[in-house]
């Protein structure tokens, strides 16, 4: 079987919400992990640490950041690392980019995956629940597992009129 090509997988990339019961394989995590870590980030500060969360700690999150979808089998904190920080304030940046990495990563495993905001009113109860030390700030969640059914195909986002060269 050929594997879509990046352009593939960007155009087809779709958030998942509802998954199946199915473990994730340890690999496949460590592979996802592996493509957030190889985002582009300002000076090369890579200013991000991940928590994995599974079992009855991503029940637990989940029941503190309720907008994340639940049945997932694994979740991927994904987390500012503002000690880390070479360029002041621009940790948001190299956390959106490695999150962008782990759901085209979730992607390419066929696993199914939707970014997930952290609410700061929640963010003191989370690094409580996780032990996070001081200096690391939770910035987005990933669940990740199987497709509970295929995402729709959704039409392509490309729209020509959003284009301006050279002026607007």
């Amino acid at each position: 079987m050929n594997e879509p090509s990046m352009l593939e997988l960007l155009k087809t990339r779709r958030s998942v919400r509802e998954f199946k019961t199915d473990p994730v394989d340890e690999q496949d995590i460590q592979d996802i992990l592996e493509a957030a870590m190889n985002a582009p980030s300002a000076v090369n500060e890579q200013s991000w640490q991940f928590v994995v969360l599974s079992g009855t700690m991503l029940k637990e999150f989940c029941a503190i950041n309720t907008n994340t979808p639940k049945g997932a089998a694994v979740g991927i904190l994904v987390c500012q690392d503002l000690k880390a920080e070479k360029a002041k304030g621009y940790a948001v940046q190299d956390c959106s980019a490695a999150t962008q990495n782990i759901l085209l990563a979730v992607h390419a495993k066929g696993l199914g995956g939707v970014w997930t905001t952290v609410f700061s009113q929640n963010a003191d109860r989370i690094r409580a629940l996780l032990a996070i030390p001081e200096g690391i700030q939770p910035f987005s969640f990933v669940p990740i597992g199987y497709p509970a059914r295929k995402p729709a195909n959704m039409k392509n986002g490309f729209d020509k009129k959003k284009i301006h060269k050279n002026t607007w």
